[in-house]
């Protein structure tokens, strides 16, 4: 292990060809937050490497207390910042690179996804910290994206064919303003950054949507089709790399069939026992930290899927994504 950092194992890691997932690394002298952030600089190949094997990295028992703290060891990695436009969660920028993690209501889970996964411009990696922790809940669960394609291809390999000859199609109305009881409640005013119908339409194109005004000041829009599965070139391998449990499962409300929200790239239904036996793989393959202030942890976007776990509050989470 590089100076200044252990490796500590957790009761809820998991192991894949003898590497933990996710890496857990502690202080391994002082906890100071610019001797962190200076060792993330001077360490930072080493930290890349283990990202490369494991797909996440948390960092835990350092002195990041703050969101301005996180902020500092974030710019200490030196990645490029991805604005947040296109995506469908409800956030709200906090200080510098640091935003809020999803805003919808803590009492309801948020299905397995990789973020902004519907667009061509994704985020290849995410940062998590956790400001105020849960008393109980509430966790971040993740799962290797490799993993869930194997297990997807094992048990229903014509189901996966189809998707990687046809694709996904997504369909999905959004509101004017954010709804927060929605885990994907974002307005279209804060998806494209604009009050202006005409610059929306503009943003939208550039992210391959279609877009259907609605007379209510509602937006119909359209995606695809587009991969459900993906090849990882770094890793040389296939990964899971969509949004189909989260759109059969969360996009639910007055306006949204959550069962026309994501079809096969021919427009014909995806099976929904086969939906449904995905999620188990997720929750099967998952592995779910409970969160301690301080935490950070570190996720490479396409080798990993994160979800939430509700939970009652106080609980206080902060996210950074990066090019």
């Amino acid at each position: 292990m590089a100076d200044h950092f252990a490796e500590i194992k957790l009761a809820e890691q998991k192991s894949y060809n003898s590497i933990p997932f996710p890496w857990v690394l502690t202080p391994n002298s002082t906890t100071n937050l610019s001797f962190l952030t200076e060792t993330i600089r001077t360490q930072k190949p080493f930290l890349e490497s283990l990202l490369l094997k494991a797909g996440a990295v948390l960092l835990r028992g350092f002195d990041v207390k703050t969101a301005n703290d996180f902020n500092d060891v974030v710019e200490a990695f030196g990645y490029e910042e991805l604005p947040y436009v296109g995506g469908a969660a409800p956030r709200s920028h906090v200080v510098g690179r640091v935003f809020t993690a999803n805003e919808s209501s803590l009492d309801r889970n948020i299905p397995f996804h990789q973020e902004m996964a519907l667009l061509p411009q994704f985020p290849s990696k995410l940062f998590f910290f956790c400001e105020v922790e849960p008393v109980s809940g509430g966790e971040t669960p993740i799962v290797l994206s490799h993993i869930v394609y194997e297990r997807m291809k094992q048990s229903y390999p014509e189901f996966v064919q189809q998707l990687e000859q046809d694709g996904l199609i997504y369909t999905r109305i959004y509101q004017e303003k954010d709804d927060l009881t929605s885990p994907t409640g974002r307005g279209w005013k804060s998806i494209f950054l604009t009050e202006d119908k005409s610059l929306a339409e503009e943003r939208a194109a550039n992210l391959g949507l279609k877009l259907e005004w609605m007379e209510d000041g509602g937006v119909k829009t359209v995606l695809g089709p587009i991969p459900a599965v993906t090849y990882d070139k770094i890793r040389q391998r296939k990964i899971w790399f969509n949004s189909i449990v989260m759109a059969y499962t969360c996009w639910k409300d007055t306006q949204n069939d959550p069962v026309k929200a994501v079809t096969f790239g021919n427009g014909s239904p995806l099976p929904e026992d086969i939906v449904y036996d995905c999620m188990k793989i997720l929750e099967e393959e998952c592995v779910a930290i409970p969160w301690q202030n301080g935490d950070v942890l570190l996720i490479d976007n396409l080798a990993v899927l994160h979800a939430r776990r509700s939970s009652s509050r106080p609980r206080h989470i902060l996210a950074s994504l990066c090019k």
